[in-house]
């Protein structure tokens, strides 16, 4: 008999009979998008991984322990059998064909009467892949061919600029510590549809690079501002282009919300009735130590860390910090904002009682190919930043955290 192609079809799931037989590997890879489908499912098998034993243990799926039994799929609309026993799957597959049950099998795809597809997901579309017959299905390709697909979905590579679907508003992006590669893929894609991008000075550069000619690029610091503080310029730059129907990203360094003044962004654009959507970022303050090699915590070292704003001195009437109260805690104290204020703020520490030898490290373009790290002590860090001319942007790392891994000289 010729081979024919697989037809592929979707699945409607929710609140259909679904059985898996087997509770190993196969099963707990498979069973999360069986859950996520809405599916009431039956687990038959003696033993359970885990993390198997744990979906049936917040009530997703229901466990018999116990093998395969003759009647088990009577009332299913699709199985998985991925027992380790080859004579029960047999049977199993065989009371399947007899109630027209659709069937995949773990060990023997060539006797199942369907086959699992590599899938992904992206912005509400999924993408599934299948071999066109039995002979040389390789999981490896039709994986390599899913994963190339959803990359070029997700970052808008694989998408005509008239076929984008994004209506008209504003994303607010948070564009991780510096290295392009540290954006969220939702970030990356969102910049892909912009028309218009209006970037800070610590956003990652390198991405503003890779726009189509068309796309507007606003440098933030360089906005007019006249009798407007600039971020109101900001504000109304943000405002005035998406009422003309564009699509806007607000490319932000690390976190829009980590001191990114990104709710006064967002509080702006909703008093002017425009939509915006927050994508989350990687902050400076956890990615820059780790980039250094510098745990924020760690066992038995640094139970708690702090991150805090030195862009105004400690003796300063501005300053919201509690620098009397961060002196006394035990764990790691990261700075942002502080390489020309990191004097002061370490006289205070030690004078409210932290130790003039507590490790210091200074981290200046973190995650960037010019990235340095220069180490010193509370009692040194100020003479250190002028001899070794430290500039911003840097993340300043004070705890026994900075000799935890191996850069640790000073």
């Amino acid at each position: 008999m010729a081979e024919h192609p697989a037809y592929p079809v979707g699945l409607r799931l929710t609140g259909r009979r679904v059985v898996v037989l087997g509770a190993g590997q196969v099963a707990q890879r498979r069973l999360p998008a069986l859950i996520a489908a809405g599916a009431d499912i039956l687990l038959v098998s003696p033993e359970a991984t885990p993390s198997v034993e744990a979906m049936a243990d917040a009530g997703e799926l229901t466990w018999e322990r116990r093998p395969y039994a003759d009647g088990d799929l009577a009332d299913a609309w699709y199985a998985l059998i991925a027992t380790s026993d080859t004579q029960a799957n047999a049977r199993a597959s065989a009371e399947a064909e007899r109630h027209r049950v659709w069937c995949v099998r773990s060990d023997d795809a060539d006797a199942a009467t369907a086959w699992t597809p590599a899938t992904g997901h992206s912005e509400g579309v999924t993408v599934a892949v299948l071999t066109t017959d039995a002979k040389g299905r390789d999981p490896r390709h039709t994986a390599a061919i899913r994963d190339a697909v959803v990359e070029g979905l997700r970052d808008g590579t694989l998408v005509a600029p008239h076929h984008r679907t994004r209506a008209p508003g504003v994303a607010l992006v948070g564009g991780g510590p510096g290295d392009p590669d540290l954006i969220t893929v939702r970030g990356r894609r969102l910049l892909a549809e912009a028309d218009v991008v209006i970037a800070d000075r610590l956003g990652p550069r390198d991405l503003l690079a890779e726009l189509p000619p068309h796309v507007e690029v606003i440098d933030a610091a360089k906005i007019p501002y006249g009798r407007f503080m600039a971020q109101e310029a900001i504000n109304n730059a943000l405002i005035e282009h998406a009422k003309l129907g564009k699509r806007v990203v607000r490319l932000k360094g690390g976190d829009p919300y980590v001191y990114g003044r990104g709710m006064e962004e967002v509080q702006a654009l909703a008093e002017a009735g425009i939509a915006c959507t927050v994508v989350p970022g990687i902050s400076s303050s956890i990615s820059v130590p780790g980039a250094a090699g510098i745990p924020v915590t760690h066992r038995g070292v640094a139970h708690e860390f702090t991150v805090v704003s030195g862009h105004v001195a400690p003796d300063d009437e501005r300053s919201l910090v509690d620098w009397p109260s961060l002196a006394k805690l035990t764990g790691t104290l990261v700075v942002l904002m502080g390489v020309d204020k990191i004097g002061r703020i370490a006289e205070t520490l030690v004078a409210h009682g932290k130790s003039p030898d507590t490790p210091v490290a200074l981290v200046q373009e973190g995650t960037t190919a010019a990235q340095r790290r220069v180490d010193a002590t509370l009692a040194t860090v100020a003479e250190t930043v002028r001899t070794q001319d430290v500039k911003p942007p840097a993340v300043i790392v004070i705890g026994a955290v900075v000799n935890v891994g191996p850069e640790t000289s000073v």
